[in-house]
Order: C-alpha cells, then sequence, then structure tokens
C-alpha cells in the first residue's frame, strides 16, 4: 500500500486500454521505463488472459512463482494465513500497480492474491523479463524501484498498524488511494472502495464496527460522504490533518 498524501489539485479522468503503447497506464506500470522501440519488445512477453471474476485467484501461497502481474482493471487484495488459520490482508492493488514480487527470493509465492471484483491483469514471465532487463538498463532500474517500494509499503505498514489511531489509520488509507487514484489520472475526491469494510478492518488491524463508526464518524465531520462503497472527500486538507494525528482542524458535527 502507497502511503504518500498528495493534497494537491488532479487531473481529468482517462479510459484504461490494453495495449502498452496506448495504455493510460502506462506512466505508472513497467513501460515507463521503456522508449518506444523497447516498448514493443516488452509488450511481446506480456500475456493478458481473460479476467478473472470477484473471488477468483489469481495466484495462492506456495504456488511456485513464474510471473509478476500488473492489474490493468478492478482490484486484488493480497493475504496471508495464519497458523490459526486467519485471513490476514497484506496490500490491495489498484489499475497500474504490480503484484508478485513476493515470490521472487524464494520462488514462491509467500502471499495469496484474489480479484475483489471482475479485474484484468498483464502476465509478465519473470524470466522473459530478466533477460530483457539486461538488454535495457532503464528497465531493470525502473524494476528494482518496484521493489524498494514493496519494501518500503512494507514498513509503512508496520508503522500505521504500531502508532495510530483507528481514525489515523482509515484516514492514511483514503489519502492512500486517493493518492492512487491521481497517478491513474483518476478523481481524487471521489472514488469507489472496492474492499469491504472486513477487508479494511483486516488490514488495518481494527474491528469491523470500528471502521464503520470511524466512516460515521467522518462522514458527521463533514470530512468525507460515504453512499455504499462510493466516497466523496469533503475536506481534503481536513483527512490530511487527522492522518497525522492532528484534528483540530476538522471540522466538527
Amino acid at each position: 500500500m502507497s502511503s504518500e498524501h498528495d493534497c494537491k489539485s488532479r487531473v481529468p479522468t482517462r479510459n484504461i486500454n490494453v495495449s502498452c503503447t496506448d495504455c493510460s497506464l502506462n506512466p505508472i506500470c513497467l513501460p515507463v521505463a521503456v522508449n518506444d522501440n523497447q516498448l514493443e519488445e516488452l509488450d511481446n512477453i506480456i500475456k493478458r488472459s481473460k479476467p478473472l471474476k470477484k473471488g477468483e485467484h489469481l495466484f495462492r501461497a506456495s504456488d511456485p512463482f513464474a510471473s509478476i502481474y500488473a492489474v490493468r482493471s478492478g482490484t486484488i487484495k493480497t493475504y496471508s494465513v495464519t497458523e490459526d488459520g486467519e485471513e490476514q490482508v497484506t496490500g490491495f492493488y489498484l489499475p497500474g500497480e504490480v503484484l508478485g514480487i513476493d515470490g521472487i527470493s524464494t520462488n514462491i509465492h509467500s502471499n495469496s492474491a484474489k480479484a475483489l471484483e471482475t479485474a484484468a491483469v498483464c502476465e509478465i514471465p519473470f524470466e522473459k523479463l530478466e533477460v530483457l532487463s539486461a538488454q535495457i538498463p532503464t528497465l531493470q532500474r525502473h524494476f528494482f524501484q518496484l521493489m524498494s517500494r514493496e519494501i518500503q509499503a512494507d514498513q509503512q505498514l508496520i508503522m500505521l498498524l504500531s502508532k495510530k489511531s483507528a481514525e489515523e489509520r482509515i484516514a492514511s488509507l483514503l489519502l492512500s488511494i486517493s493518492t492512487r487514484h491521481t497517478k491513474r489520472g483518476l478523481s481524487a475526491s471521489g472514488f469507489r472502495l472496492p474492499m469491504s469494510r472486513n477487508d479494511i478492518g483486516n488490514f488495518l488491524g481494527l474491528a469491523v464496527e470500528t471502521v464503520s463508526r470511524v466512516f460515521t464518524r467522518l462522514q458527521k465531520q463533514g470530512i468525507i460522504h460515504v453512499d455504499g462503497k462510493e466516497v466523496e472527500v469533503l475536506d481534503m486538507q481536513g483527512l490530511c490533518h487527522m492522518s497525522n494525528g492532528s484534528e483540530s482542524s476538522a471540522k466538527t458535527a
């Protein structure tokens, strides 16, 4: 999960296409690291299968690692299973984001990945990516940056769970999603949460009842408006302050 908070202006919505050449996710996916001539080489190794249905797995923990995946549409949830058999959500991946990197070190996936809604992905065979990366240094560097972001995301999640209140955790999650939407050229203030309240609570270490109460409280304070899974941020600055533990500037009911 990215935790960058961007409270600046946002740009208009764009359509998502299939080809790397025309895909609007190009600036935040692997193709950003290659030029037009090299883009065709990258496009040739990418596999695009039929979309995953809601609840369908992209891969499971202990599956052999062979590919990394770029989300083209929809949302993918990653999770692990504890010794007690309980599911622990480890991340949410939105269009343009890359997952599956967890399997590189051991050649097996440490997490499972499941579609939260109908989702399309680009499969990038890792062996072919390695060969291509050796030929295109900028692609190799970009891939290393992706791995670094995964490490940073894990560290940020640890900090989030150990130091922040329920309000701060949820505000941080909403700002993270807002920022990630911005990178895709979508609205920062209005977006749909594809994950359930239960998944949000699981990911943030909160009871589902606490998640619901915080959403209700934020709405009463005029910071957000919630309609089912649809969220509109009414006070971005207030949300930023809350994520940092300062509620003094947030509106009161």
